[in-house]
């Protein structure tokens, strides 16, 4: 990675800022992507000199195409950066929240690669942001859980269309990161026990984990239009 740009939008906390860190470890610069401007200037701050935060919302199109305009050239590109608001039954769950994920997720992902790849390097890669739920969907999710299956196949197919230029996709388990840390320690333990009991290593994953799975799809030339699943074999049962 050493000398290497490395786009990160969704870059400020979480599994984006782990891999940033890791880029810098290893001699690239990133360049960090993210709606709230308090964590993106404590994200450089904490990375130093090889870093720069550009805001960006990535429910909003005009959003995304700015902030590409401000970086004229990168190597790899990572889109962990999304969110909605919530999941529920179908017969249940309102349109807004039933839309939030493709809005911000599959939508922010898509616009992101068609602003991103003019500027891309050769021998550069794109990593999209699935989710192990698009393989073994939860009850009371569905929108949540076709937004990740479309994530899925929007890598596969953008591995054709734009090789070769390599494209894939990480779809995480449940992680203990910063998102799930904000929650209340109550549903917090609730859902890390759930999940536990319902994958094959009977734990939640780390952003260690997920980080070194993105890093590998970016340093492996010879990888594309795969999909890495860090669930602890939750797919699988």
């Amino acid at each position: 990675m050493e000398n290497r740009t490395v786009v990160i939008v969704g870059g400020s906390s979480g599994m984006g800022l782990r891999v940033a860190e890791r880029v810098v470890e290893l001699g690239g610069q990133v360049v960090l992507g993210a709606r709230s401007r308090e964590r993106l200037e404590a994200a450089v701050d904490r990375l130093g000199p090889r870093a720069r935060g550009v805001s960006i919302d990535t429910s909003d199109k005009e959003s995304i195409a700015a902030f590409f305009e401000q970086i004229p050239s990168l190597d790899h590109l990572f889109t962990p950066g999304s969110s909605h608001l919530g999941a529920g039954p179908i017969d249940t769950i309102s349109d807004e929240v039933a839309e939030s994920p493709f809005r911000s997720k599959f939508w922010g992902q898509y616009w992101s690669v068609k602003h991103a790849r003019p500027r891309m390097a050769p021998g550069g890669s794109i990593v999209l942001m699935g989710g192990a739920y698009g393989a073994h969907p939860p009850r009371a999710a569905a929108a949540y859980a076709a937004c990740n299956s479309a994530v899925e196949s929007l890598g596969r197919a953008l591995a054709v269309e734009l090789a070769p230029l390599r494209v894939n996709v990480v779809s995480p388990g449940l992680i203990d990161s910063a998102l799930w840390q904000r929650r209340p320690e109550p549903q917090r333990t609730q859902a890390y026990s759930a999940y536990a009991e319902a994958s094959l290593l009977g734990r939640v994953g780390t952003v260690d984990e997920v980080a070194g799975a993105v890093l590998f799809l970016m340093q492996n030339t010879y990888t594309t239009g795969s999909v890495l699943y860090p669930d602890g074999g939750y797919v699988l049962r």
